[in-house]
């Protein structure tokens, strides 16, 4: 039996070469790169597994210091076995177990290379092989430029796209008319609000939530995401009541009582969640059965490189649809391409592109993940420290940097507008 030889958090960096500069509703936004993080565990027999994490110092850290030792010379077979053996020591630490069930994807991989099929077959069995994917981009620009960037989107092939709005409520409502005129009806549409409860004191306040989501329901949205505060599950059920709009919620949950309680409330209609930032396999496995139970939906979240993406739909189709819906596919802009902005790492990691067929992934059936990666991006893309974005604000004033955690409430809620 092999045993575990290290564990390597490799962090990654794509600097833009000039910032980014975005106005919104109360404040500036500035993006000065995209950070990953490419773990490798390597076994004493030569193996290698490979899992994204989260590309923070403090993750590499935790990672370097405590959970890479605590593997270390670990026989290894089965990662639910290290996983319970885990829990009962370093994991007891909420936040450490969270990292470790990033770790644990390169342990499936292992796992699944060495029983010789993909990481779903040790999830449960995949029920499909492929799922929904919505192209998610839009970012603070004129209701014209989301039309026009929804346009792009809708000609790659993706039939769904997510925007964020954030340029004050009626230029948000004018720009989601735009977009629903030029996509027609056939095409879904996510909006994704979460700026609307962080502008300070031009935050949008729950009657002017309420009032857009009724103009908004008019669109035929797939969902609203967070239009307020996702610590406020008070609003979210009062909203829900109203049975206005779909509503989404659950990427800056920290706990899975945090998600209990949006399953329950009841205060959404989809639930959210990122496999890198809030949990893992074994995390999402009792979710989604929460989820069926409630006859509530899931969609990923997924903000970052492709290899998160081929990691959660793993898992996604050990589920049926109606249980786990979407995975988000961040569009990230190439060349003759005028959609968000680049981060060719997030591509680059993998040797070869995913396979993408009507809008949906389809996911591999060769062992582990199903892909190749490209270990040259670590001598590619080396890590530079700092934070990724900071945000300005206009009153009160001051600038918030933010950091690869996106789980992480960078100011407080306004909601005098």
């Amino acid at each position: 039996m092999s045993r575990i030889a290290r564990v390597e958090p490799h962090l990654l960096s794509y600097p833009f070469p000039e910032p980014l500069h975005l106005d919104y509703y109360g404040g500036h936004r500035i993006i000065y790169k995209r950070d990953a993080m490419l773990i490798r565990v390597v076994t004493d027999t030569g193996e290698v597994g490979f899992a994204p994490g989260q590309g923070s110092e403090s993750a590499q850290k935790l990672i370097r210091e405590t959970i890479g030792p605590w593997l270390e010379g670990k026989a290894f077979a089965d990662p639910d076995a290290l996983r319970i053996r885990f829990l009962d020591g370093p994991g007891r630490d909420p936040h450490t177990a969270k990292i470790y069930s990033t770790v644990e994807v390169a342990l499936y991989d292992l796992a699944a290379k060495a029983a010789g099929v993909p990481i779903s077959e040790l999830l449960g069995g995949r029920v499909r092989d492929k799922i929904r994917l919505y192209g998610s981009a839009g970012m603070y620009m004129s209701p014209e430029g989301y039309a026009d960037e929804a346009a792009e989107v809708v000609k790659l092939g993706f039939k769904a796209y997510k925007m964020r709005p954030g340029i004050g409520p009626e230029a948000d409502l004018r720009a989601i008319q735009l977009i629903r005129d030029r996509l027609g009806p056939g095409i879904d549409l996510m909006v994704d609000a979460h700026t609307w409860w962080r502008m300070g004191d031009k935050s949008y306040s729950p009657e002017t939530v309420k009032r857009l989501a009724q103009s908004m329901s008019e669109q035929n949205l797939c969902w609203l995401e967070e239009p307020m505060s996702p610590h406020k599950h008070e609003l979210y059920r009062a909203l829900h009541a109203e049975d206005i709009i779909p509503l989404a919620s659950g990427e800056h949950e920290t706990t899975e009582e945090g998600f209990l309680d949006l399953i329950h409330g009841p205060c959404v209609d989809f639930v959210q969640a990122d496999i890198v930032c809030q949990g893992g396999y074994a995390w999402g496995r009792r979710l989604f059965a929460a989820l069926q139970e409630a006859e509530l939906r899931f969609a990923f979240h997924s903000w970052g490189s492709y290899l998160e993406i081929i990691a959660a739909a793993q898992l996604g189709i050990c589920w049926p649809e109606h249980v786990v819906e979407w995975l988000e596919y961040p569009l990230y802009r190439k060349p003759g391409q005028n959609i968000m902005y680049p981060f060719p790492l997030a591509e680059e990691i993998l040797k070869e592109p995913l396979q993408i067929v009507d809008g949906e992934l389809i996911v591999p059936r060769s062992p582990g993940l199903g892909v190749e990666i490209n270990e040259g991006v670590i001598e590619k893309y080396p890590w530079k420290p700092g934070p990724w974005s900071t945000f300005t604000l206009h009153s009160p004033a001051g600038t918030w940097a933010v950091y690869n955690d996106h789980s992480v409430q960078w100011v407080e809620d306004g909601g005098s507008s």
